[in-house]
């Protein structure tokens, strides 16, 4: 496992929070922490500037967004910085009752090359230059692990770059050359008036090069280093919705939903299981 201070930066890095290591029990799963990193994408989304959250209270949504959390702010920023780290809500975890060692994989020096790999009859792409470190879940969901295993009933593997908002503009950015498929941006413009594609909801991605893109970036007082961040998750195949692009996944949030119904609704459809670290 990753130095554990710096595991707790990349928690505080993700959640917004200040995230510190406790004898006592956890305020926050790891289930909580996904929880947190979709709604906050989402609520920005719809133009919200607070989330509240069960047993943390109010959390902003605009504090140093875009800012690394240990260190200078960026020369160019998106309007001035409201809150330093210090003001952040704090958040005590039991790091015994909140990480996994014993499934920790450090994938920083894999190459798969043509090699494939499937996670509930879907193609997995395992996130090769990445360390992971595994988090505890095994046995905390209803219905039993078969979600987290290799077979049929296994979910999805999915990725959740701190910055996949839902918005147009993810779906509309296209990894190529805009000219190398020229039927990209009719179905992209398509989207945008068909509600089940266009989306409304928490996206992720089963491609890690994908979420590297929108990826968190933190600056450690560990070692001094940049790394980024990212949290791999599980997703529930029959609450996701494909969108134009095929690498990138929605788990679509209705109108109408209140707080409580929407929370419920990422917790039901999305499931963390690895931290993953990579050094810039």
């Amino acid at each position: 496992m990753p130095d554990t201070q710096l595991c707790l930066e990349a928690l505080s890095a993700l959640s917004g929070c200040n995230v510190e290591a406790s004898g006592g029990a956890s305020m926050l799963t790891p289930q909580d922490f996904v929880n947190i990193v979709a709604l906050k994408e989402f609520y920005k989304q719809e133009g919200f500037k607070e989330l509240e959250y069960p047993s943390l209270g109010t959390l902003s949504l605009q504090d140093m967004e875009d800012q690394d959390l240990y260190s200078s702010p960026p020369a160019l920023t998106e309007g001035p910085a409201t809150a330093g780290p210090d003001s952040r809500t704090t958040v005590k975890i039991n790091l015994q009752d909140f990480f996994h060692p014993q499934y920790d994989y450090d994938f920083t020096n894999i190459k798969d090359g043509d090699a494939t790999f499937l996670r509930g009859n879907e193609s997995y792409v395992r996130p090769c230059g990445w360390n992971r470190v595994a988090l505890r879940v095994k046995q905390r969901y209803d219905g039993g692990d078969n979600w987290l295993g290799t077979g049929k009933d296994a979910w999805p593997v999915s990725y959740n770059g701190h910055n996949m908002d839902g918005s147009h503009g993810i779906i509309l950015t296209h990894g190529g050359s805009p000219d190398s498929e020229p039927q990209f941006l009719d179905a992209a413009a398509a989207s945008l008036v068909t509600g089940e594609t266009r989306g409304r909801g928490v996206y992720s991605t089963p491609d890690i090069k994908v979420a590297e893109k929108y990826c968190k970036k933190f600056k450690s007082k560990v070692d001094g280093k940049t790394y980024k961040v990212v949290l791999q998750n599980r997703i529930n195949p029959e609450k996701r919705v494909k969108c134009q692009r095929e690498d990138i996944w929605l788990v679509y949030i209705p109108e109408g939903y209140n707080d409580v119904q929407t929370r419920a609704t990422v917790q039901e459809s999305i499931r963390p299981y690895g931290l993953l670290l990579r050094k810039e």
